[in-house]
């Protein structure tokens, strides 16, 4: 029997994704009423310019009190679409102060404050959910938080940005310089007019934390996350990628360590081969290869950004919570049960590609093979190349640490017949 009395919503921010969510609201409230088992109703939209025309909504529910609308006390659910720290973070706590759930799709907030904002949560008995935050519309972090509760992740890998696919994509399909390919992406609006928080891997860092956080059940912080951006991958990197049977892509690595004691987050361009699913994902879209111990190998796939994606996962957060609402009870919270550490960027392992560019005499190889050697860095295969006295020495490794590699290259630029390091780049998915 459906419940007459309609669970009130309050929505903060309407820009793209608000205005999504405002107007599924109402163009599917009949299917939303059926599948809750209770009429939801859009009881006020928080904004900050509240002059301008919003279709849709009733001007009367519009207000720039953001603080008053969840401080009202019939509010059952905030929907927290304004993005950043403050005062997102201040309304989310003060919404569970006054009684209402909340549906998030912010992430930077979550990877920051996370675990403060699952306590409020649990403080106050209520639920916080945040599907949006991670790879829009793919339904990604409730099976790892409930699929897969049973399983043991032992590694996430994807391509959580959609912008930085896109520009990587365009670069290996046309053979575009990374200007080039930003410009189309902006031109485009795959790309904000600044660019920094998809490119430098800020917005990643970001989803990897929350990933880390839910699949390995520890605390991880943005600040425990291993970052670099992709602005410096060239054409010539893309070049030597298909050399390898590879491509290029900005990754989110979150990985538990062979011995269950610790865990690792990072964000970086990495070469991947052809054969790996995520190689042929295209465009803006997103993906996410997950690797569990019964489950087997993953894949999550879809769009990751955009208005009405977006607005997809927050309006499935919103029908869960208000049946828990309905029910009496909370979902799934926090769980850290785990509190492993956050291994330090040296201490991961993985292949890397190293391109030099050297004097073209005999013996170079000779000498770099031993720098290497001397460092305990294994090589896999050797590429050599070149004329008129300069080459180029193109290196692929077994398995090493981030350390050791760091160590080889300081040593390899010490060399006379090393003219400079070109470029180095992980290589993952074997």
């Amino acid at each position: 029997m459906m419940r007459t009395r309609p669970l009130k919503v309050a929505l903060l921010g309407c820009g793209v994704v608000g205005s999504e969510v405002a107007r599924i609201m109402t163009t599917h409230a009949d299917d939303l009423a059926a599948r809750i088992g209770a009429p939801v109703e859009l009881a006020g939209v928080a904004v900050r310019r509240p002059s301008r025309v919003r279709e849709g909504i009733d001007p009367d529910l519009v207000t720039t009190d953001a603080t008053a609308l969840v401080k009202r006390g019939d509010i059952d659910v905030v929907v927290e679409v304004i993005g950043g720290i403050e005062p997102a973070r201040a309304l989310i706590t003060t919404a569970f102060e006054h009684g209402a759930s909340v549906v998030s799709a912010n992430k930077a907030l979550l990877a920051q404050d996370g675990a403060a904002l699952h306590a409020a949560a649990d403080e106050h008995g209520r639920d916080l959910y945040y599907e949006a935050a991670v790879a829009g519309a793919i339904p990604l972090i409730r099976p790892l938080r409930e699929s897969l509760a049973g399983d043991k992740i032992n590694r996430v890998m994807g391509i959580v940005n959609g912008t930085t696919n896109f520009i990587l994509d365009k670069m290996d399909s046309t053979g575009a310089g990374y200007q080039e390919a930003l410009d189309e992406a902006t031109a485009l609006g795959y790309a904000e007019a600044d660019p920094t928080a998809d490119v430098e891997a800020f917005d990643a860092a970001a989803k990897a934390a929350i990933l880390a956080g839910i699949a390995f059940h520890t605390r991880v912080r943005l600040d425990d996350v291993y970052r670099e951006g992709m602005t410096e991958v060239t054409a010539a990197d893309f070049a030597s990628a298909r050399g390898m049977g590879c491509t290029i892509k900005l990754l989110a690595i979150c990985e538990r360590a062979a011995d269950g004691g610790s865990v690792t987050a990072r964000v970086h361009p990495a070469m991947i081969p052809l054969t790996h699913p995520l190689a042929s994902v295209r465009g803006a879209y997103n993906a996410v290869f997950v690797e569990a111990e019964a489950a087997g190998q993953l894949m999550f796939y879809g769009p990751g950004a955009g208005g009405a994606p977006t607005a997809s996962a927050v309006l499935g957060d919103l029908v869960a919570v208000c049946r828990n609402r309905l029910g009496g009870a909370t979902g799934p919270g926090d769980s850290a049960y785990t509190q492993l550490p956050v291994s330090p960027m040296g201490d991961v392992v993985t292949r890397y590609h190293i391109s030099l560019d050297v004097a073209d005499k005999p013996g170079v190889l000779a000498q770099v093979a031993t720098v290497f050697a001397e460092h305990g860095v294994s090589i896999d295969t050797v590429r050599q190349s070149g004329k008129d006295g300069e080459a180029s020495l193109v290196v692929v490794t077994h398995r090493a640490s981030d350390a050791s590699l760091a160590g080889t290259v300081e040593a390899l630029r010490s060399l006379d017949t090393v003219r400079g390091v070109a470029s180095i780049m992980r290589v993952e998915g074997e």
